[in-house]
């Protein structure tokens, strides 16, 4: 109980920490956390020192980050797992701290990168398996998937057939006007994962390219939550993606999309 009290942490906190290097100069800055927060500073600088012991042992360690750090610090479950989020968005140093980001809560943040660990970090398990390596074949699989917007006519045509019955007619026109420029923003993202500085602005990337158009055009969570199932099974179906691996690595990446897209997605 001791421990896990101590190691206890305060979303609101470590949502000011996340995107920041843990550094002592990071540690200077915990007033100002303790005044934005409302959280004592004393807890604040215990919650950057047990984050930062953390990152430090368990970065380097191969296999599961959870499992990692539930038998270094004999944690409950849970709270290894939220650490584990933690640890994974340091290492692959998303951009956090942009004023369009400042919407995500931890718990949004938890959620996308318990997504990312499961479905694009090696599905191999070894001494050489890292839960901060995201899958480097898989990421250059993506690029490939340009080869849907080369057939964005019938991938427009199977979407629009299907979701029509399901939008009103206001969106359903809307969607037929701007499918090219959405589906673009979706499939360039992820041809571009590859790059660290993009893999970077990853989130940002989903706020600006996605949804912010989305919310300008006052999509509800119901239409986009369609849309993004509709989106993925049509794109499934379609001849372009039957290869294997191309598939494969779609349905991974758009599994993933889908998953933080909906939740990022605050209306």
């Amino acid at each position: 109980m001791l421990i896990e009290m101590y190691y206890e942490f305060d979303d609101v906190v470590i949502r000011e920490l996340l995107g920041k290097k843990i550094t002592s100069k990071s540690r200077k800055d915990m007033d100002e956390v303790a005044e934005k927060t409302g959280i004592t500073l004393k807890s604040c600088r215990r919650q950057y020192d047990n984050v930062k012991r953390m990152f430090k042992i368990v970065e380097d360690l191969p296999g599961s980050l959870a499992t990692n750090i539930k038998q270094h610090f004999l944690l409950s479950e849970d709270l290894a797992k939220r650490y584990a989020a933690v640890v994974f968005i340091a290492c692959l140093r998303f951009e956090m701290n942009k004023r369009k980001l400042q919407f995500l809560t931890f718990p949004d943040l938890y959620h996308c990168a318990n997504s990312m660990m499961s479905s694009w970090t090696y599905r191999c398990v070894g001494s050489e398996y890292f839960d901060t390596d995201l899958d480097r074949e898989f990421l250059q699989e993506l690029s490939e998937c340009r080869v849907l917007l080369e057939n964005d006519k019938h991938h427009k045509h199977l979407v629009c057939l299907k979701l029509k019955p399901m939008l009103l007619d206001r969106s359903y026109q809307e969607l037929d006007i701007n499918f090219r420029s959405y589906s673009r923003a979706i499939l360039c993202i992820g041809c571009n994962l590859h790059r660290s500085r993009e893999l970077r602005f990853f989130f940002l990337e989903l706020v600006e390219r996605c949804i912010e158009p989305w919310r300008q055009v006052n999509w509800t969570h119901s239409d986009l939550r369609n849309f993004l199932v509709v989106y993925t099974q049509c794109a499934l179906d379609m001849d372009v993606l039957r290869e294997g691996e191309l598939r494969d690595a779609f349905e991974r990446y758009m599994t993933v999309v889908t998953c933080c897209l909906l939740r990022m997605y605050h209306t």
